[in-house]
């Protein structure tokens, strides 16, 4: 963060001090809201959470160096107290942007008024860089890919200037402001993750850190139980290039010329419209061309865009679906000021960062592991399985180790039992369904009628023991995937099998 005194940082978050002896003290270090975390310099937030108050802990915050405290009542060492909201006024708030899970036991206010306060101070940090010029805001949606795009987004802009982008996928309201506040005077990118459960909430989110780029990749059905349709989705999802700047002020919106509700939503920005295609569309300003996949279902296609010569990517990151976010990444850097054999190196490159997102593990005695167990929907669902029918073409046993797709709404077994009647399409040789919900016997029983080998558990031990007693009967390569919804944490059941646990 940029230094600020603590007399500066209240009036930004309308706060009163409390047990401060010196309001010009200067915060100089990260905001944390882990007091483990805290280094000399820095502001500790308070955050009250359903089991562990963060209040609690403000005075181990201080000792460890944290010049203030960030409350919502006095801690017994330098704080900044903020009034706290009214819940029941927030709580009949028409946008479903204020209610989120995080204000869930938000009985008196407190989370709403720290996080608001958060948002404040990260508005004027952000601000102020970028009136200097010397920051450029990019932002990232869409329903599939935002965390891989976004990472790679960060690998190709950093090798231009220091770059800020969230660890995993630090984009509500907590790690979006969070990793705005690491921005620092020599910051020249800032790549944010924007996610949405209703309407408005992006918008929210962009005005906390506004994006002079923004890039849109797909509308799916990823929390289609909390926007209810598809077209809500889109609506949403196009309030992040709403927020862009006009072109003559060098705003971006970069799109997706594959998803028709992403190509439609040109017309909702002021910005510059730039297109991307992984399916070819010469069309597009960046498309991929030439494309195949190599043994191990790693994307190798000719890049193609206005501004040179076609380069050649050869990704090290697994699944056909990479290509478009690949795509994605290198239109916005481009659009950026990279130039396109720099985007190319760095792509090349690329090994993935984020936990539990097509981590590929080869064990001695060769098996592939492929967890990508850190979130999933339809989309994202069936383009894992699209990189395990890939990856077993060689010849090998594929595995399927799957679990609930969440937030799916009023027809979520309706899409499960469909997924299990598809695994054949993916010539997936045995389906490890684990859980004991309806969403996973509808799944197991759409498998059963498709015909695929299929063995049902209740948990994550059940899940690593059954693939073992698989693997331990095969005679040949085999490729596991692992794959749900994170709240199941089957992430576990991959890093148990690739011995990482």
């Amino acid at each position: 963060m940029i230094p600020l005194t603590i007399a500066r940082i209240a009036d930004i978050v309308g706060g009163r001090l409390d047990n401060v002896t010196d309001p010009q003290a200067v915060v100089t270090g990260p905001v944390e809201f882990d007091s483990r975390k805290i280094v000399p310099g820095g502001l500790f937030l308070a955050l009250p959470g359903a089991k562990v108050d963060g209040h609690d802990f403000a005075g181990i915050a201080h000792e460890a160096g944290a010049v203030v405290t960030l409350a919502a009542r006095p801690v017994g060492s330098p704080a900044i107290i903020v009034p706290r909201i009214d819940t029941d006024s927030a709580t009949s708030a028409s946008n479903s942007a204020s209610q989120a899970y995080v204000f869930t036991h938000d009985s008196d206010g407190s989370m709403r008024a720290l996080l608001r306060a958060l948002a404040q101070l990260a508005r004027v940090v952000v601000t102020e860089l970028t009136d200097t010029g010397s920051l450029s805001v990019v932002g990232v949606t869409g329903s599939a890919g935002k965390t891989s795009t976004k990472d790679m987004l960060a690998a190709i802009l950093s090798t231009s200037g220091p770059t800020i982008a969230p660890p995993g996928s630090f984009n509500n309201e907590i790690g979006h402001p969070y990793t705005a506040l690491r921005c620092q005077a020599d910051t020249e990118f800032l790549v944010a993750e924007l996610s949405a459960r209703g309407v408005g909430h992006i918008a929210q989110l962009a005005d906390i850190a506004p994006p002079r780029i923004g890039v849109v990749l797909n509308v799916g059905s990823a929390h289609l139980g909390e926007f209810g349709s598809k077209d809500t989705i889109a609506q949403a999802k196009g309030e992040l290039i709403e927020a862009v700047p006009p072109a003559a002020e060098g705003g971006v919106a970069v799109l997706n010329a594959d998803d028709p509700a992403v190509a439609n939503m040109a017309s909702r920005t002021r910005g510059k419209v730039v297109t991307f295609s992984a399916a070819g569309d010469a069309t597009a300003d960046y498309y991929a061309s030439e494309l195949r996949l190599d043994e191990c279902a790693r994307a190798r296609f000719q890049l193609n865009s206005p501004h040179a010569e076609p380069v050649e990517i050869r990704l090290q990151v697994m699944g056909n679906h990479q290509v478009s976010n690949a795509l994605a990444a290198a239109a916005v850097s481009a659009e950026a000021g990279v130039p396109l054999e720099q985007i190319a190196v760095a792509l090349n490159d690329y090994v993935a960062v984020s936990a539990h997102r097509m981590d590929v593990r080869e064990r001695p005695d060769n098996v592939t592991i492929i967890n990508d167990a850190y979130n999933a929907n339809p989309e994202s669902m069936h383009a894992g399985l699209a990189a395990l029918a890939s990856a077993a073409a060689h010849p090998a046993q594929a595995i399927a180790v799957l679990g609930e797709m969440s937030e799916l709404g009023d027809n979520a077994r309706e899409v499960h039992h469909d997924l299990g009647t598809q695994l054949a399409a993916y010539s997936v040789d045995t389906l490890v369904a684990v859980g004991e919900t309806d969403n996973i016997a509808a799944l197991v029983d759409g498998a059963r009628q498709a015909g695929i080998n299929t063995r049902h558990v209740a948990d994550v031990n059940g899940g690593t023991r059954t693939v073992e007693e698989i693997l331990r009967s095969a005679q040949h390569r085999d490729v596991v995937l692992v794959k749900a919804s994170n709240a199941w944490g089957l992430w576990r059941v991959a890093e148990q099998l690739a011995g990482t646990a």
